[in-house]
């Protein structure tokens, strides 16, 4: 899902590494093996053909799911969404949201709610869920083993943990065959306005001599813009690090699947010092490193910025449009840019296997049958395409090829009526189980001024499964020096952009590689290369 800001909502999300196993065991502990079998029997006739909510007649079903999010909208049953999902499941659900804390007072009192979700599935809640949550494959073989049909293997798979048993299931889980459908998009590009490309006449933004040049022939013509804007450094991710890697198509793995260095790679470094000759020629703002997001957003929206390497165009959307729609023949457009000067093509990354929110039924859920029907029936084509568009001839309507379309009137209450949509339609906003591969079905799922940018990048997209959740453990030495690294690379990529001179910009570099050296590089990559191969397993087995 790349409509909302992950990056900015999932910070309160993130599950504490401090629960303790004691705490953890006190939910249930023990060998899962037989997990289900002392729960009721269906009341229902299960069939592997038909959706298990479908066949269950039972009423004053009820359900509390704790969100480990206090931005997530509690409310259920009153918008059109949540409205029609309670009425086809015949089910109440009292949401929960909170923080870590909250999440950790659950465990410790030994009461958990019937769902929980997460936003970390390398967490210690997602690594020991055996313990505290219900094997989804036997829940579903019991209740509704429809799931079977609506679960994507691969997901599964992923998610299995030692004892061979899934516990969670996560929303935008993007398989190998989503990236080979189309039916995704990538999120970044390096953009440039409109007005400004037709100005400055023919550059080569491709070569790091051809870039500086460039973002000097913006500033000649632009005096008031700042030639080169990208995202802020939040979190330590801005999209010079990862982003411009991507375009580079800078490996994700040595030719062994072990770990690679890809803030040393020798193409990447070369950039970095084309950005530093942007920075001493005066092509790029000290405040563009100070920025926080919406800071970023708001010169976005106001088109204060001749180019942008853009991390996420999609979750900048609504400012990208608002500046197209005031300035159309300003608009900022998709270029060729920031190339590897190694002949390598780009590389861009969406969501992979790993996903977004991790969902997880209790073993302590008062209703196993329901709470898997939940699951089925969000994951289902059915339950997403409710979810996403609403009800069909209602809001939407479906062309032969599967495209959607809304209805005038849906149409109107969207571009017109935006509290409206939000409160009484809910559209593509119930997410805990969504993905991306809907919304493509329908191209307005998406602003006009980011289509030029989703087309441009399409043909680069590639999954980099092999290096999700490599992190050395959470509370681990190595977690520690690991975050002590990151930190330090932050600032030391930022000093060597703003390095007085070349010989600077080495000492920066140089300096930076001792402290890796000091803080014990070697084992962090150590087990970064053991999990790189455990997931080359997972994907091969």
């Amino acid at each position: 899902m790349r409509s909302m800001n992950r990056a900015g909502k999932v910070v309160a999300a993130a599950v504490s590494a401090v629960l303790s196993l004691t705490a953890l065991a006190a939910c249930g502990s023990g060998d899962a093996k037989d997990a289900t079998a002392s729960l009721p029997d269906p009341t229902y006739k299960v069939s592997a053909s038909t959706p298990a909510w479908k066949s269950d007649t039972s009423k004053d079903n009820t359900l509390t799911w704790y969100v480990n999010a206090d931005w997530w909208n509690k409310s259920f049953g009153k918008d059109m969404i949540t409205a029609q999902i309670k009425k086809d499941l015949t089910l109440d659900i009292t949401f929960v949201t909170g923080d870590d804390t909250k999440l950790n007072t659950y465990f410790a009192s030994g009461k958990l709610p019937d769902i929980i979700t997460t936003f970390d599935s390398t967490s210690k809640v997602s690594q020991t869920a055996n313990q505290w949550a219900l094997p989804l494959e036997e829940l579903a073989k019991k209740y509704d083993p429809y799931f079977s049909k609506v679960a994507k293997k691969e997901t599964l798979d992923w998610y299995r943990l030692k004892d061979g048993k899934v516990y969670g299931y996560p929303s935008y889980s993007n398989t190998t065959a989503d990236y080979k459908s189309g039916m995704i998009h990538p999120t970044s590009a390096f953009i440039v306005r409109k007005d400004v490309m037709n100005a400055i006449g023919q550059q080569d933004f491709t070569t790091p001599e051809g870039f500086v040049k460039g973002m000097q022939a913006i500033k000649e013509k632009f005096p008031n813009l700042t030639p080169f804007g990208f995202n802020d450094f939040t979190d330590n991710n801005s999209s010079l690090q990862s982003t411009v890697q991507d375009m580079l198509g800078v490996p994700i793995t040595t030719k062994s699947d072990g770990y690679y260095d890809r803030d040393l790679d020798a193409d990447y470094v070369k950039w970095l010092e084309a950005f530093r000759e942007v920075h001493a020629a005066g092509n790029i703002s000290d405040d563009s490193f100070a920025d926080d997001a919406d800071t970023f957003k708001e010169k976005v929206s106001t088109g204060q910025y001749g180019a942008i390497m853009m991390q996420n165009f999609v979750s900048t959307g609504t400012q990208l449009q608002t500046f197209a729609s005031k300035n159309p023949d300003s608009a900022y457009e998709a270029v060729d840019g920031i190339s590897s000067t190694e002949g390598r093509e780009p590389t861009l990354s969406q969501s992979g296997l790993s996903g977004w929110s991790i969902n997880y039924i209790t073993k302590q859920t008062k209703n196993p049958a329901k709470a898997i029907q939940v699951f089925e029936y969000l994951l289902s084509d059915y339950g997403q395409m409710l979810t996403n568009f609403g009800i069909e001839g209602q809001t939407y309507t479906k062309s032969a090829d599967g495209t959607v379309t809304w209805t005038e009137q849906a149409n109107q209450v969207r571009l017109n009526e935006t509290e409206k949509w939000q409160k009484e339609y809910r559209m593509g906003e119930f997410v805990l189980f969504g993905h991306d591969r809907y919304k493509a079905l329908n191209k307005a799922s998406y602003v006009d001024a980011v289509w030029q940018m989703q087309d441009w990048g399409q043909k680069y997209l590639t999954p980099q499964f092999k290096i999700e959740n490599i992190a050395p453990d959470t509370g681990s030495a190595e977690a520690r020096s690991l975050s002590a690294i990151q930190t330090n690379w932050s600032t030391t990529m930022v000093g060597m952009i703003r390095a007085g001179s070349q010989s600077d910009f080495d000492g920066i570099l140089k300096k930076y590689k001792q402290f890796q050296k000091d803080n014990n590089i070697e084992q962090v990559n150590t087990i970064r290369s053991e999990k790189i191969k455990a997931n080359v397993k997972k994907l091969t087995d």
